[in-house]
Formats: structure tokens, C-alpha cells, sequence
């Protein structure tokens, strides 16, 4: 099922879901106005047709690291090498990694406990063999946060 035919009721489903994934079906089939076995259903079809690939734990504030900083990296051989990518998969830091267009090649995310953390995995980061150049910038705060 293709996200363009989803029904407002599948709307409202993957909206109230996104927003807390530990509803019970009961909670979810009250604000859509169905039966627990008909949310139950559209549910587990949206799951099987790929509109809802998996549940996560997003980790609170308390748990958070302090220093959230991106590391643009400039690959030597632009898109052909994947060993920088398999090399990031490797630092538990990096919490996102996003092929780019443009300058620079990748745009990778990292959370860390503290700025010498940062200094440390940005050090690993420009010493990968592939790696030609990075910027890195530190977030001072966050103003948006929809995860």
C-alpha cells in the first residue's frame, strides 16, 4: 500500500502512533472510532505493506548525551567507496549519516557525552582512509525536535 492511498483513518492511526507507539489498541481504536480488531488489522497491513517499517525508543533527556555535533566529510572517492560509511556504522555516537549532494559527501550526526568525546570521534572520523576533508559545528541548542 503506497502512502498516497492511505485513509483517514490510517492518517489518524499513523499520527496518534508516531506520537506515542506504546498506545494500547484499545486507546488507538477509541480515537479513531473502530472496533480493537479493525485497528488491529489496519495496523499489522500497514506494518506488512512497509507504511510502518518498526517501533523505536527515543531516549529521554535525562538518558540524552550533553553535545549533539554534525561532521560534513569530503570523500576522496565521492560516491564510490563505501568504507567510510561501514567505518561510521562502527561508532555508537553516530546517530544518523546522510549521503549528500553538492560540496561535501556525507552529512553524519553524532551524540556524545561530552566535547572531548566529540574532539576524539572527529579525530577517528578524518583519519578513515577515504576521508579527504571535514567541517564539523556543534549544536548550541535544539528548537525543533519531532523524532
Amino acid at each position: 500500500m503506497a502512502a498516497s492511498h492511505l485513509d483517514d483513518i490510517d492518517q489518524q492511526l499513523l499520527a496518534a502512533l508516531t506520537a506515542d507507539a506504546r498506545l494500547p489498541m484499545v486507546a488507538l481504536a477509541n480515537k479513531v472510532h473502530l472496533s480493537r480488531n479493525a485497528v488491529r488489522q489496519r495496523i499489522e497491513r500497514m506494518e506488512r505493506d512497509g507504511v510502518i517499517a518498526g517501533y523505536s525508543v527515543i531516549r529521554g533527556t535525562a538518558s540524552r548525551p550533553r553535545v549533539t555535533a554534525m561532521v560534513m566529510v569530503y570523500r576522496v572517492d565521492r560516491m564510490r567507496d563505501d568504507r567510510v560509511i561501514a567505518a561510521l556504522r562502527g561508532i555508537p555516537e553516530v546517530t544518523r549519516c546522510d549521503v549528500l549532494s553538492g560540496a561535501y559527501d556525507l552529512f553524519v550526526t553524532l551524540e556524545a557525552d561530552s566535547m572531548d568525546r566529540v574532539g576524539q570521534i572527529w579525530e577517528q572520523i578524518a583519519a578513515l582512509p577515504g576521508v579527504a576533508d571535514t567541517v564539523t559545528a556543534v549544536s548550541l541548542s535544539r528548537a525543533i525536535d519531532r523524532r
